[in-house]
């Protein structure tokens, strides 16, 4: 019934101190100075002397369901699984489908879904795929958001790249508009999550959706924004417009692409620049395709990532880049729940919330995760 987490350094995401946190089933109970296990029964205690402990993280883009296809059948990837989520601290993910919204459909996402959450973790899904019209679940983005449980937005709407169904502004808008219905009509985030891919006006969709529709900011989610030095530079704009920006992991400048930001330099940027840290996430994309393609649009090679990514990163932040440990934390914590607008349960330590823990020693490497108040 109890799990008491004993003598830890505690971030939630905020620098709370050294800290006692008592589990009772899937939610947290107590944070104190010191918690008395004696007056307790049926009580599990952990030595933390020494660990850190952090909220669960939130991987807010994962192919749940795999992805790819790019170049054919054999270039397919495999989908994702609970344990090799939860190693590396991920206890929620949002499942998306990409480029392949045929083979991997909208009924596959949602039992992928259920499955996840069986397993340990605790699971959303965007509706729809790159392609526009957006193919839902019942009929309508309406509908998917107000009658789907798990379907907390639309996405990942592809724009600016050889993969995308060449979208108008007016589609993009309607698409954000019926989006917004059903998020006031669910108490949803209602999220319109854009895949953003090298070409220029990549981001001018999401400045026309400010400027020119009432559509609050809120609901509009540009991911991959590190992928082009240009297009972060435009993503910096929007951010400080009061948008918020999803940068992807694993984008890592290399002699074959010297362009894309590195996401730990792409936080210092932020930081050096004084822009506001809780518009910003970070996601890994994980269990999709990242095609390399010739002049001709042929994919000449694909590969994929898994989660481990998004902490790795998230940790060179902090340690190789001095990116103070709260802030790093909340992009993948506290920023990242507020964006889904789960932030009543998720991305927080704290008494009433869930039970959902990364523990990890003084190096920042993980030791333990805790998902709904399960130890793994």
């Amino acid at each position: 019934m109890f799990r008491l987490l004993k003598d830890a350094t505690v971030y939630s995401p905020e620098y709370l101190g050294k800290k006692d946190i008592l589990l009772c089933f899937d939610k947290v109970a107590l944070i104190e100075d010191n918690v008395n296990p004696a007056g307790f029964k049926d009580i599990e205690i952990v030595n933390c002397d020494g660990k850190i402990i952090f909220p669960g993280f939130i991987d807010l883009h994962v192919h749940i369901t795999g992805g790819g296809g790019e170049g054919g059948f054999t270039t397919r990837t495999e989908e994702a699984q609970a344990e090799d989520i939860l190693k590396y601290g991920i206890t929620t993910v949002v499942g998306v489908l990409g480029a392949d919204g045929v083979t991997r459909n909208m009924p596959n996402l949602y039992a992928k879904a259920r499955q996840l959450e069986l397993e340990g973790l605790s699971t959303y899904i965007y509706t729809g795929s790159y392609q526009v019209p957006v193919i839902t679940l019942t009929g309508s983005v309406q509908s998917d958001m107000v009658f789907v449980d798990k379907v907390i937005g639309v996405g990942e709407i592809c724009l600016a790249d050889s993969r995308a169904f060449e979208p108008s502004f007016d589609e993009i808008s309607r698409i954000a508009a019926q989006t917004r219905n059903g998020a006031i009509i669910s108490g949803k985030a209602g999220l319109v999550h854009f895949h953003l891919g090298q070409g220029e006006s990549a981001m001018e969709y999401m400045f026309r959706l400010s400027n020119e529709t009432l559509i609050p900011k809120q609901h509009i989610l540009p991911t991959h924004v590190n992928r082009t030095k240009g297009l972060f530079n435009r993503a910096l704009e929007y951010l400080k417009q009061g948008g918020n920006i999803d940068l992807t992991a694993g984008f890592i400048p290399s002699g074959s692409d010297p362009e894309c930001v590195a996401t730990y330099d792409a936080l210092k940027t932020i930081i050096d620049n004084d822009l506001d840290f809780s518009g910003v996430t970070i996601s890994s994309d994980a269990y999709g395709s990242v095609p390399t393609f010739d002049e001709n649009g042929n994919v000449v090679s694909s590969e994929t990532v898994n989660c481990k990514i998004l902490f790795d990163e998230v940790r060179t932040a902090i340690k190789d880049r001095g990116i103070p440990v709260e802030t790093a934390i909340s992009i993948i914590t506290k920023n990242a729940a507020e964006r889904l607008k789960i932030d009543n349960k998720k991305g927080t330590l704290q008494v009433g919330k869930d039970a959902d823990c990364v523990i990890c020693d003084s190096g920042l490497n993980i030791v333990n995760v805790i998902s709904k108040g399960k130890m793994y």
